[in-house]
């Protein structure tokens, strides 16, 4: 009953609502839930505590918070309420999803990792079915760390090269997804867009952190397949 307790304030539940659709700075969400900061810090700490949702200063702004929600423990949690109920309410995990049409566009600053992962690592979970694409505000060369850690989960990066976000200006996206908080607060609009979706993940700076970047990109994007799929049906 721990999700159950957790979430039982319907404020609780707004805020996962906004930050299961991505990342978000207190002061999105505060104007968000028309709440004031005060009340929000409250209840995002109450959140942090059942280790629902966790923060990291912005690499753009250290004023800022970025807010993460953990949507793997929510599952587990949730499942737990179920079963503790009667085990016929047992929760199963959901089949992966199959391939679905769409483009996806990947942003970071240098367009030398975290997006150049993302992209391959969508355009292999689905065999090219989704258009995955990545740019950054200032291209630089690939990191070597970038192709080593790729080429662990057998995916071959060695081909891929920078490109600026300005060659996708004008193009339409399903989904615009900012990885770094810098290029989040400059990401240009994009026809027929919304908002882009924020996931504030830190620069890895060495082949540890890489390593576990690419396990939280392959976690989000497992993630957003089944919004894609939902969507396309």
């Amino acid at each position: 009953m721990e999700f159950l307790i957790a979430v039982g304030h319907p404020l609780r539940r707004r805020l996962l609502g906004e930050l299961a659709r991505g990342d978000r700075a207190v002061r999105e969400l505060t104007a968000l839930v028309d709440e004031p900061q005060n009340l929000v810090s409250y209840h995002l700490s109450k959140l942090r505590k059942a280790e629902l949702v966790t923060a990291r200063r912005s690499s753009a702004d250290g004023r800022d918070t970025y807010y993460t929600l953990d949507l793997d423990r929510c599952a587990d949690l949730l499942a737990g309420a179920g079963a503790a109920l009667h085990p016929a309410l047992r929760l199963r995990p959901p089949e992966r999803p199959a391939p679905v049409g769409g483009r996806v566009l990947f942003l970071c600053t240098g367009n030398s990792s975290r997006s150049q992962m993302a992209e391959a690592l969508l355009r292999h979970r689905t065999a090219g079915a989704v258009e995955a694409h990545s740019a950054g505000s200032r291209p630089r060369p690939v990191d070597p760390d970038a192709v080593a850690a790729m080429a662990a989960r057998g995916i071959d990066l060695t081909g891929a090269r920078p490109k600026h976000l300005d060659g996708f200006t004008g193009q339409r996206f399903d989904r615009v997804i900012t990885l770094c908080d810098r290029v989040r607060e400059s990401c240009p609009e994009f026809p027929g867009h919304a908002e882009p979706v924020h996931w504030s993940i830190p620069e890895p700076a060495d082949r540890a952190a890489f390593e576990r970047v690419a396990d939280v990109l392959d976690r989000r994007i497992a993630l957003l397949l089944h919004t894609l799929t939902t969507e396309a049906s």
